[in-house]
């Protein structure tokens, strides 16, 4: 109102002083009409900006698509990357062809007239989130069971624009926390604490959430245990064997027995012990990898072929790649997958359940691990394909297979690099150029593992540094909604 009355004002002075003038300098009327008519523009111009600012926003289609896209996370997330990609060197400017990375590019169209969408649901896990990960294995816990070296890796890892971190929690038949299950099962005769005595995992968590990292513990052996821990002594009756009767085998993490899958006792077992760590810790989520399976030789002991039997009135077949005798088993670890997933929904409903397998057909050919199908069934939030190849070609082939490019466009969904070993240097030309192939498809990334990010390469520590922040050079954050439990 005051507005109005100010322009008013300025209109009757306007209108008196030119009349004025008119008569005295005998001005001609049409020069007083057009100075008058310029100055109704001038007001209704005015006018106009003070009327849009007090209606609705969404009245103005382009605005309204601001602000609808600024309401979701995804599009935050998509104007973070399509940020990054504009800043890229020229010899990053690739073209991206590939469905999963076109969306990166696309630009807000026109859209009806509607309302502003509601305040998202701070409760809902956004499922499809940029991942930019790394295992924290064994071989760190040297960093991660002192404080003062932890806060100093998680901070770094901020700083490069990382969002999650993978903690082993179940190694070797042992846990890493304080567990009432293994306790009573009688397979850990001790407890890890750190240098100051803290509970690991509880402090891991603690420092990594004060750096807005994710927290997800990793249950890397899962049905894996040394023969010699007291896990496979005390329970030889939850072990699986070979057709020949041999009980262990050799993988990368040397000789190990297989717990039997199958067995109500072991998926009680580890059941039990996964909502342990649900219930007790302000967890993100938890992480099953490749070895939460049974290699294709196994299963032929007692008990499984009791229950093979009596469900389909056959014997097991002597090939172990008999295709029946495959799809039997692998759907035995995918109801135990399913009912382990409800479980811990039941308990935490927003806890991100995530698994980090080898590739589709060797997952399932070879280790039962029907992962494709896990995620068509909802059990899987979060996909990590861990892909460790030295070529290329190998590595581009492997990452634009059509299972990865299905499961992407429903849930989060990564890629893991070997960025080193104790033994083996990964330069970082192999590992630069793994990650701009992923994320030219629109996946995300976690690291094998942390201490070989920077510790283990050919090229100094801050070389390696740099080449990370370039690869992550604008802020991902992973939105989820802790304390909501």
């Amino acid at each position: 109102m005051q507005l109005m009355q100010l322009m008013k004002r300025i209109l009757l002075s306007f209108m008196s002083q030119n009349w004025r003038k008119f008569t005295l300098k005998q001005r001609s009327r049409k020069r007083f009409l057009s100075a008058f008519f310029a100055l109704i523009f001038a007001i209704a111009f005015a006018f106009t900006l003070v009327l849009h600012s007090f209606l609705p926003s969404f009245i103005f289609n382009d605005q309204a698509d601001q602000a609808i896209a600024q309401t979701s996370p995804q599009s935050q997330r998509k104007q973070s990357q399509s940020n990054s990609q504009r800043n890229q060197s020229p010899r990053n400017q690739q073209s991206k062809q590939s469905p999963s990375s076109s969306p990166k590019n696309a630009q807000l169209l026109p859209q009806p007239l509607i309302p502003p969408l509601p305040p998202v649901n701070p409760t809902i896990v956004n499922k499809k989130q940029e991942i930019r990960g790394v295992w924290l294995t064994s071989n760190d816990f040297t960093m991660f069971s002192d404080r003062k070296q932890l806060s100093e890796a998680l901070q770094q890892l901020k700083q490069l624009n990382f969002n999650t971190i993978y903690p082993v929690v179940w190694n070797g038949g042992y846990v890493m926390y304080p567990s009432s299950v293994a306790q009573r099962e009688g397979i850990q005769p001790f407890v890890y604490r750190g240098s100051e005595g803290q509970d690991i995992v509880a402090d891991i968590i603690a420092q990594a959430h004060q750096h807005d990292l994710l927290v997800m513990p990793w249950f890397e052996f899962g049905f894996m245990a040394p023969p010699t821990s007291e896990l496979a002594l005390t329970h030889p009756n939850w072990l699986t064997q070979e057709r020949n009767g041999d009980t262990t085998s050799i993988t990368a993490a040397g000789e190990v027995a297989w717990l039997n899958p199958f067995h109500p006792e072991v998926q009680k077992f580890l059941t039990e012990l996964v909502l342990e760590a649900v219930t007790n810790y302000d967890l993100d989520g938890i992480q099953f990898d490749d070895h939460t399976s049974l290699p294709k030789t196994f299963g032929y002991d007692r008990y499984t072929l009791s229950l093979y039997k009596q469900e389909t009135k056959k014997d097991a077949p002597a090939d172990v790649d008999d295709p029946a005798w495959v799809r039997w088993r692998a759907n035995k670890l995918t109801a135990f997958m399913a009912n382990l997933n409800k479980a811990v929904k039941q308990r935490k409903p927003n806890v991100i359940f995530s698994v980090s397998p080898n590739y589709y057909e060797f997952a399932y050919k070879q280790q039962l691990q029907d992962w494709l199908g896990w995620v068509r069934q909802n059990i899987v939030d979060e996909l990590i394909v861990q892909v460790y190849r030295n070529d290329l070609d190998d590595f581009r082939s492997q990452v634009s297979r059509a299972e990865i490019v299905e499961v992407q466009n429903k849930i989060s969904t990564g890629i893991g690099i070997l960025s080193g070993l104790r033994n083996s240097n990964v330069p970082m030309s192999r590992v630069y150029s793994q990650v701009i192939t992923a994320q030219e498809r629109g996946l995300g990334i976690s690291f094998f593992y942390y201490k070989s990010l920077w510790g283990y390469g050919p090229e100094s520590v801050s070389d390696r540094q740099k080449d990370l922040k370039y690869l992550f050079r604008s802020p991902a954050p992973r939105l989820f909604a802790r304390g909501s439990f």
